[in-house]
């Protein structure tokens, strides 16, 4: 059985690192962060430590205001080394054109970033085998 992870997060005005309210790309790595350190307890019972990206593609933009999915599946165990994919995926986004406070639910999701990489748990802090 795959072990999975979701969270999602609405970015805010303080997220926006650009003009036009653009958040920067490193923030969702910073959400694939979260999702593996799930997956590492749930796995582990430790949070291990994040060694490597593989690959990183940043596929469309995100905006203050947009919610994000972040989500993870560990693909492979080693000893101590866990392979993982990750994917963010824009669910909600503002609507500014109707009014300050309107947004819609995206009928598709659109998919921002993907990412896949390797996490470690020491052999001596795996607390589940």
């Amino acid at each position: 059985m795959a072990i999975k992870s979701l969270i999602r997060v609405r970015m805010s005005c303080h997220d926006a690192h650009y003009g036009g309210n653009l958040v920067d790309g490193a923030h969702m790595l910073n959400l694939f962060g979260d999702v593996a350190t799930e997956l590492l307890i749930i796995n582990d019972g430790d949070e291990g430590l994040f060694k490597a990206y593989d690959n990183v593609e940043f596929i469309a933009p995100v905006y203050a205001g947009d919610y994000i999915e972040a989500v993870g599946e560990i693909t492979h165990v080693g000893n101590t080394s866990r392979k993982m994919v990750f994917e963010a995926r824009k669910v909600i986004a503002p609507r500014p054109d109707v009014s300050d406070s309107a947004a819609d639910v995206l009928a598709e999701p659109i998919v921002v970033c993907r990412a896949s990489g390797t996490c470690v748990v020491p052999a001596k802090c795996q607390r589940k085998k």
